[in-house]
């Protein structure tokens, strides 16, 4: 499919002012949801303690750390439900599932865990929209805003982008609750494909 954002209208944000905004923007969605769509198979979290003890070779480590975020990811999505909007994602996978992947699954089950709604997609539900590339990623955030993350050659998030074309937006909320819509819950992929998996070696 052709590019999502070409020639529209939009605002490069360094790393601070996109957690800024981002974040002011989240917690003013009044209508619409949030939704975000994951395609990247690979990133770098250096903040992150848990992907932090990953990449050292701590599997077990990465998992206790993630497991103590129970409580705090609970508040979180009790809080957007207090809110009034619902926290949507859907996360491409390809096969078979490399290391980073492994452990991000992980978090995003704990997410689910905690009350995010979260569905996987495989290459053959995206093989027709990425003739063209792959999928961007990026996020809406309610009717009027919608955010793309940019990465270094690293693969850390590095920038991001804010768009306010309401067209776009949704175009890109269409597109992510069409493939939502088509996904396989989470929690039933990560326990047939991931549960059972080997420790990574990253």
């Amino acid at each position: 499919m052709p590019d999502l954002f070409d020639g529209v209208d939009s605002e490069l944000l360094t790393l601070d002012d996109y957690n800024v905004a981002f974040d002011q923007d989240f917690w003013s969605i009044e209508e619409g949801d949030f939704w975000k769509l994951e395609r990247q198979q690979h990133f770098r979290e250096p903040g992150d303690d848990s992907w932090q003890a990953f990449a050292e070779g701590n599997w077990n480590e990465a998992l206790r750390l993630l497991e103590a975020r129970r409580d705090d990811l609970t508040h979180y999505y009790r809080k957007i439900a207090t809110h009034g909007f619902a926290n949507y994602r859907v996360r491409v996978v390809e096969q078979p599932v490399i290391p980073y992947l492994q452990w991000e699954l992980h978090l995003l089950r704990a997410r689910e865990r905690a009350g995010a709604l979260i569905r996987v997609v495989g290459l053959d539900k995206i093989a027709e929209l990425e003739s063209d590339g792959s999928l961007p990623e990026f996020a809406t955030l309610g009717l009027t805003v919608l955010y793309q993350p940019v990465y270094d050659e690293h693969g850390v998030l590095c920038a991001g982008r804010r768009f306010r074309d309401r067209d776009l937006v949704d175009r890109c909320r269409t597109l992510t609750r069409a493939l939502y819509e088509e996904g396989e819950p989470l929690a039933s992929f990560f326990d047939r494909e991931v549960a059972l998996l080997p420790s990574p070696t990253p």
